[in-house]
């Protein structure tokens, strides 16, 4: 997904569901402390309204922060090393990197005013002090909103603590409950006769914004004075003014636990199970997931309409794209329930298991024409991917996580995850012997998901590891051109068409087996273009894109373009290059290649400079500026040593002139992703999409 863009500002903040009610007072409080001061924390109990004041703050105040409002939602992170992973995904930093991470986000957020907010910190509470104190040290236009029950602990945090809404018959907690109501039942009117009865439930749930949400639902099923006669029956017994805080957890646990006994008994099963997934949802995790005793898989889309209609669940999307998916507190209540129901271990194993057959069955149709939809639906499911994972490798079993870590190499190969993806397969190579298929591929994917083209030896490792897999999988030895390529990109064309050796065909099968045989033909491609050898280039790029077609394939297929694209550009066509470039730098966007869109980028520079649009080109080549800068890996090296960029900015500059020239990058530098993809295909960037 691209980066949202409103007024012209860059960032990934959400919609807001509904309508924001009240909390003016904070409101203008935390605009007058986001000018001041560089970290401000909002701290308060669960359910007090943190995260949507954040929200809400952050829109407010987008004025402030032209380089861009990213938030990053750690709810669902379950493992404290990720959050750096989390913040570079959260703010579109493609992890192609061998850097430590945090400097290139470092780098990343520099260039602006910028603010980033830190949702839901407390469970990763150590973490996030280290990764604010770091990012607030080294780019000095960054501001920090987090949210957390406690606070950061980091030197210069401003804390503002957010209370519960006021309870008075015309304040913030009754016009909360009477939108809410007004939205679960049209019907519903605040009036003089009812106003007292609201303000006594609101009352009652002591101005807790998520208590009183609950309990406006309840008004389907209840009238008013019922609903008050419900949350009499179950606070008699809690209210203590000793100890307001407490009451205020418990007054929460307790709206949770009436919405709980107001559910069916297969309705409460099903919450407790689906609090094993983190993030989200799609029908058939949960039908996988959460079948069982006496609840069949046929009733599950039934149960969830139901737990959706009592807001216990929220559904997202249309059509195919539905997801669903619960408030952390509400799936902390769930989890709660079915540790006490024994069932924990089953459903968590269950859960696991779903998402390596996924992972399988992504390897197995990547090369084919549902790339485009694995790439986003395992982007989606990324948070469920991590929480297997985490199962896997703390599992007496290291080959799960070996086979798992593996299976997704073309998710952390090709969708922007390297550096995350090395991280666990790391993990589970530690834990494991040097033995068996798992292993193999683990250490072949590893190898790939760490190689850097100048990285001679790497490229040499690369290969190597794949043979090794090749022999544990019963198929043919490949000879793969890894090291011609690694030479070639170095410059060293003469000595790579020594070492590229004879062509493969590479073996058949599928998953790995079938990338390596498209990629022995990409690489073979650019190896032949670094020797100016363009209508053999074309020949081999031209077998690539067929061989491609044939699957329906995109990822490989585009590199197919990118090199008939190259080709045509060395053979003085500029004009037969033009539409091969716009078909790679359109399939790079749609499977969320960001890397590819990049270098895709940088040749469409040249291809407008040689049909003689050099003012088109230059605007081009601030957007390729921006997009290696977003991916983390400059141009496979760095990109003002690029042929293409070094050469193109040259010709470039003395045909426009300094000043016009620095004017035109500058303005394609500014454009965010979906505007950049619109000016490079030919139409206008000001149609794309907030």
């Amino acid at each position: 997904m691209a980066p949202s863009v409103r007024d012209g500002r860059v960032g990934n903040l959400p919609a807001e569901a509904n309508a924001f009610v009240g909390r003016q007072t904070e409101l203008a409080a935390l605009s007058g402390l986001l000018r001041d001061c560089r970290l401000v924390t909002l701290t308060g109990p669960a359910g007090v309204g943190k995260s949507r004041l954040a929200l809400r703050a952050a829109h407010a105040e987008r004025g402030l922060f032209p380089a861009g409002v990213w938030l990053v939602e750690l709810s669902e992170l379950k493992n404290p090393d990720l959050l750096t992973n989390a913040v570079a995904q959260a703010t579109r930093l493609v992890e192609q990197t061998l850097r430590p991470l945090l400097e290139a986000v470092c780098e990343h957020l520099a260039g602006g005013p910028v603010l980033l907010v830190l949702d839901t910190c407390e469970h990763v509470l150590d973490e996030c002090a280290r990764v604010v104190q770091e990012l607030l040290a080294n780019v000095p236009e960054l501001h920090v909103l987090a949210t957390s029950r406690q606070p950061l602990g980091v030197a210069g945090e401003h804390l503002m603590a957010v209370a519960p809404l006021p309870l008075g018959e015309r304040d913030d907690a009754v016009a909360l409950f009477a939108a809410r109501a007004a939205a679960a039942v049209p019907s519903f009117e605040l009036t003089d006769d009812n106003r007292a009865g609201v303000a006594a439930v609101c009352a009652r749930l002591d101005g807790i914004p998520l208590a009183l949400e609950l309990a406006a639902v309840r008004l389907r099923g209840f009238p008013l004075h019922r609903l008050l006669e419900g949350l009499d029956s179950r606070f008699d017994l809690l209210v203590s003014p000793a100890r307001p805080l407490l009451v205020r957890h418990q007054t929460l646990r307790t709206a949770i636990g009436w919405s709980h006994e107001l559910c069916t008994p297969l309705e409460r099963l099903l919450w407790a199970r689906l609090s094993v997934f983190a993030g989200g949802w799609d029908v058939e995790a949960a039908e996988f997931v959460c079948h069982g005793g006496p609840v069949d898989a046929e009733e599950i889309m039934a149960l969830l309409a139901s737990l959706t209609d009592k807001s216990i669940v929220t559904r997202e999307g249309e059509g195919a794209a539905v997801r669903y998916r619960m408030l952390d507190t509400v799936r902390s209540f769930g989890a709660e329930w079915l540790a006490a129901l024994g069932e924990e271990g089953t459903v968590r194993r269950r859960h696991r298991d779903y998402y390596r057959w996924t992972a399988r069955q992504g390897e197995a149709e990547w090369l084919g024409p549902g790339q485009r939809v694995w790439a986003e639906r395992l982007t989606a499911e990324h948070a469920n991917l991590r929480v297997a994972l985490e199962e896997c490798l703390a599992s007496e079993d290291p080959e799960s996580g070996l086979e798992l870590a593996g299976s997704l190499w073309y998710f952390w190969f090709a969708c922007g995850f390297a550096e995350e993806g090395r991280g666990y397969l790391e993990r589970a190579l530690c834990r494991a012997s040097g033995t068996g298929p798992e292993y193999s591929l683990a250490v072949w994917a590893h190898r790939l998901v760490t190689v850097v083209p100048e990285d001679l030896e790497a490229a040499e490792s690369v290969s190597a590891a794949y043979v090794w897999l090749a022999q544990e999988r019963g198929l043919p030895v490949p000879a793969l051109p890894l090291t011609g390529a690694s030479l070639a990109v170095r410059g060293e064309s003469a000595r790579s068409a020594l070492l590229y050796g004879p062509g493969s065909q590479g073996p058949g099968g599928g998953g790995g087996a079938e990338f390596y045989q498209l990629l022995a033909l990409a690489l073979q491609a650019y190896v032949m273009a670094g020797q100016g050898a363009f209508e053999r280039c074309a020949t081999v790029a031209e077998k690539l894109r067929a061989d491609c077609a044939k699957r329906g394939e995109l990822w490989m297929r585009a590199w197919g373009d990118f090199f008939v694209a190259l080709s045509e550009i060395g053979l003085a066509r500029p004009d037969e290059a033009l539409h091969s470039v716009c078909e790679a730098l359109s399939a790079k966007w749609r499977v969320h290649d960001r890397l590819g869109v990049a270098a895709v980028c940088d040749l469409l520079v040249v291809t407008q400079a040689a049909r003689g649009d050099p003012v088109l080109a230059a605007r081009l080549l601030g957007v390729g500026g921006r997009l290696w800068h977003t991916a983390g890996l400059p141009r496979l090296g760095a990109p003002e040593e690029t042929v293409f960029r070094r050469e193109y900015g040259r010709l470039l500059r003395a045909a426009l002139g300094d000043a016009v020239f620095t004017q035109l990058v500058e303005e394609g530098h500014s454009l965010d992703e979906e505007a950049a993809l619109r000016l490079a295909l030919g139409e206008d960037p000001s149609d794309a999409k907030a």
